[in-house]
């Protein structure tokens, strides 16, 4: 018999729980329990940024991070920050850039241009390329992708200027 742990949590603004064994990663419990297959599970070994979560409000690849470890914390999923609007900027952005292809990576990529404008609102092309270089994209090639957080930043500088 394999012991299970019971552990609550907030994800995407709601409080939920779920019975985990304790080696379940928070990807595998947030897509089979949950089912928020928004994220992806790729190389599971914390090097395509696939898997890309906000654990407490920082970027976290779901493939290393243990269930159990998320009890009492707040996590927010690609769902999460799509459905509130938060990076409606950054998802016309990628799709006016055609920066997305199978989409396989988006989800990792969305949530790290996420973050990274959180932390600063203009950016460098370097900057962005530091921030994705967790990122793993088979398909478009990351200029496209650079190009798009670039336009999403000058969108929100943009809009913060005409607010005030």
């Amino acid at each position: 018999m394999t012991d299970t742990v019971r552990i609550s949590l907030t994800v995407n603004d709601e409080q939920v729980s779920s019975v985990v064994e304790p080696r379940m990663s928070l990807i595998d419990m947030l897509r089979h329990e949950l089912h928020l297959t928004g994220s992806h599970v790729g190389c599971e070994m914390g090097a395509c940024g696939a898997c890309l979560l906000l654990l407490d409000g920082t970027v976290v690849h779901g493939c290393l991070t243990l269930a159990v470890e998320a009890d009492g914390r707040e996590i927010v999923t690609i769902e999460g920050l799509s459905d509130s609007g938060k990076i409606s900027d950054l998802q016309t952005a990628f799709h006016q850039r055609n920066a997305v292809q199978c989409g396989f990576c988006t989800p990792g990529m969305l949530m790290t241009a996420q973050e990274l404008l959180a932390q600063e609102e203009n950016p460098s092309r370097a900057k962005i390329r530091d921030a994705l270089s967790g990122n793993f994209c088979r398909c478009t090639g990351y200029e496209a992708i650079i190009d798009a957080i670039e336009e999403a930043a000058k969108h929100r500088r943009e809009t913060r200027a005409s607010s005030t």
